[in-house]
């Protein structure tokens, strides 16, 4: 794995949480974004850590660089830290997909058991996003009055679970053996249930996925 983080103490601690596991190596690490793009295309990781904000912008670096690696480093699974409780960036995070990817927040990674977890989470292709994060979205994006989750069809809980997978409708039908446009029937009941019927569409999608990973995580 390779490390990203442009505070040079947090750097130094992250990596000898990692190194204090014997299944992991890190293979590097990098305090900017042209670094940390450097190092993926050099070691070809199974998996980056990386922190949200770094230098040359102090923007959103840890999300440009899992879009990067999303097309030139496809298997490697992505560690998002933030200090941000913002949704938005988680579902910018998962625009594209969930596998292989985890948005955590800094504060709450309080040993190196819940990132290591993380860590193997995404090596083998799973997702894992802070439940501060789904809790803020749903506050912000459900009505008080609309039963969430607990409202969907056990049918409408398979494409779900399907739409977590980064599945199209099309792939989400091949998968169910049903048509593309029950799919679609099934996908605005869920998104009209989660209260999500006035988003973009990819928002929307994103944001469904966001709220089944928590039940995920309770569950778990």
């Amino acid at each position: 794995m390779v490390l990203a983080e442009d505070h040079v103490l947090l750097r130094e601690g992250l990596s000898r949480l990692v190194a204090a596991n014997e299944d992991m190596e890190l293979a590097g690490t990098a305090g900017d974004l042209p670094e940390l793009l450097a190092l993926i295309e050099r070691e070809h990781p199974d998996v980056v850590v990386t922190d949200i904000r770094m230098p040359p912008t102090g923007t959103d670096e840890g999300i440009q660089a899992a879009a990067w690696a999303r097309h030139h480093a496809p298997d490697a699974g992505v560690v998002v830290l933030s200090q941000y409780v913002a949704p938005g960036y988680a579902v910018a995070l998962l625009e594209h997909g969930s596998a292989g990817r985890a948005y955590l927040l800094k504060e709450r990674v309080g040993s190196i058991d819940e990132l290591a977890r993380a860590i193997r989470t995404v090596a083998a292709g799973g997702s894992v996003i802070d439940p501060m994060v789904v809790d803020q979205l749903v506050r912000v994006r459900t009505r008080d009055s609309q039963p969430g989750l607990a409202s969907l069809t056990s049918r409408e809980l398979e494409i779900l679970a399907e739409m977590a997978m980064g599945k199209s409708n099309s792939a989400i039908a091949a998968s169910l053996f049903v048509t593309e446009r029950a799919v679609e029937k099934h996908t605005n009941s869920i998104f009209a249930k989660l209260g999500l019927s006035e988003e973009r569409d990819v928002n929307r999608r994103v944001k469904a996925v966001l709220v089944y990973l928590s039940r995920q995580q309770a569950v778990g």
